[in-house]
């Protein structure tokens, strides 16, 4: 029997919250998982569909493995209590070993996600031929507690891009549902969402980033695993509802336009700071965690000056965010 596929929507790679403070005989800040479980418990009051723990946003890489299921499993005890029972997670698993790549999946299992957001293995990038791509996947999925969706971030695995045909392929497996995109390639997007020799319903096409949210899900992909969306939530599940109605009649279009435009503006904040900057707009826009702290190498803020750049867009999205 086929797994099920994550829900259509707005998914968070929500970022790790860290201590601000490094406490003997540690050497990096804890992980702070309370705060981590309120900002997680505010986006699902917004309307956001599910998260991303432990993804590229999350640093899972910066973490030990007993950090990765304290902060999963800490995160679905609050939404738990909070009455979001089985809200959708998926976890991240950014390794290139099948064995960890599986120890990961088995520990996420048991921290309470449901999906496995599995990074293509490209250490070695196009050294990894599509069909020594699809073995792997293959072999993973084989073996996996939990459902797993192909992970293509060529920006962290060294330009190594998943080609249509491995898609087509990959998406035949039970255990596979999915996959997030990371990059620019709407064509690629659109081609596997639309694709004739995949089941849509069993196999689902998700996007990194939100400034292609409105015309992707137009043409049948699933939505967005989007770090602004952890900021101005409300925001970007609008426009994915606008999106994703049927008919889409004009003055739906209309405003699908005017949103699109003002999220796209948004997400070029996202693309120059970075992980940084979704840390920093989470503290000032919505006071969660602070400015000081985070792990080596990402610790600390952007540099004086840098955020208040970009006070005429992030206040339009504030405002924006107020009206919903």
């Amino acid at each position: 029997m086929a797994a099920l596929p994550p829900p259509d929507g707005v998914f968070v790679p929500v970022p790790t919250f860290f201590e601000a403070e490094v406490k003997a005989p540690s050497l990096q800040p804890a992980v702070d998982v309370s705060t981590q479980a309120a900002h997680s418990i505010h986006l699902a009051k917004s309307g956001i569909t599910g998260l991303v723990l432990m993804g590229s946003t999350g640093e899972a890489i910066h973490m030990s493995s007993a950090e990765r299921i304290n902060l999963i499993s800490g995160v679905r005890k609050g939404l738990d209590e909070a009455g979001y029972k089985d809200y959708p997670i998926m976890a991240g698993v950014l390794v290139n070993s099948v064995d960890e790549t599986l120890e990961w999946l088995h520990d996420a299992k048991t921290a309470g996600a449901q999906w496995g957001l599995v990074l293509a293995p490209g250490y070695f990038g196009s050294a990894a031929t599509q069909d020594n791509l699809v073995e792997w996947f293959t072999l993973v999925a084989d073996n996996s507690p939990l459902p797993i969706l192909l992970y293509n971030y060529p920006g962290v695995t060294n330009n190594l891009l998943i080609s249509i045909d491995s898609y087509v392929k990959l998406a035949q497996h039970p255990n596979i549902v999915g996959c997030k995109m990371s990059h620019g390639n709407v064509s690629h997007h659109v081609q596997v969402s639309l694709h004739p020799k995949i089941d849509h319903s069993k196999f689902r096409v998700f996007s990194g980033f939100g400034q292609q949210l409105g015309p992707i899900v137009v043409f049948n992909a699933a939505g967005v695993i989007d770090g602004l969306a952890a900021i101005f939530p409300k925001t970007v599940t609008r426009l994915f509802s606008l999106a994703a109605k049927r008919p889409l009649d004009e003055p739906t279009l209309e405003e699908t336009r005017r949103l699109q435009w003002k999220v796209s503006t948004a997400e070029e904040y996202i693309v120059t700071h970075g992980i940084l900057g979704i840390r920093e707009a989470i503290f000032k826009v919505l006071g969660f965690g602070h400015l000081s702290g985070g792990r080596l190498p990402l610790r600390g803020a952007l540099a004086k000056g840098a955020y208040e750049k970009w006070d005429e867009v992030i206040g339009q999205m504030v405002e924006e965010e107020k009206k919903i």
